[in-house]
């Protein structure tokens, strides 16, 4: 069985290159801490409350690098390289559809954070 981390299905690209592991392989590993944690989301709450939500995409990266510092993927760390400008004008358009919609893109709007955090998170 070959579990790919990438979309394409070019061979040596995906996990399987790494090695072959059997079922029940840890494969990710996260070793965070609730004192770093905390810190994080303090700071992301802050920036955000402080802005009025306007630069909230920066407090998404604050996040998003400390949980990528975090994680190991078979023993390698990840690495967040999305930047709070490189989606500060989605979050803008976003947020304007929120209001605009009063409320109802929001369903819209996780799963494309959650697919911008992904590509922008990478194996170091």
């Amino acid at each position: 069985m070959s579990m790919q981390v990438s979309g394409n299905n070019q061979p040596g690209t995906g996990v399987a290159a790494l090695g072959n592991f059997p079922p029940g392989t840890r494969v990710f590993v996260f070793r965070g801490g609730a004192a770093t944690w905390f810190g994080t989301q303090l700071l992301g709450m802050a920036i955000t409350i402080f802005t009025l939500g306007i630069c909230y995409p920066f407090a998404v990266v604050l996040v998003e690098r400390w949980r990528a510092k975090n994680t190991f993927l078979l023993g390698r760390p990840l690495r967040f390289v999305g930047t709070g400008w490189g989606i500060f004008g989605l979050w803008i358009k976003w947020f304007l559809l929120i209001l605009i919609t009063l409320g109802i893109y929001s369903f819209w709007v996780y799963p494309r954070l959650t697919v911008w955090k992904i590509e922008n998170t990478v194996l170091d």
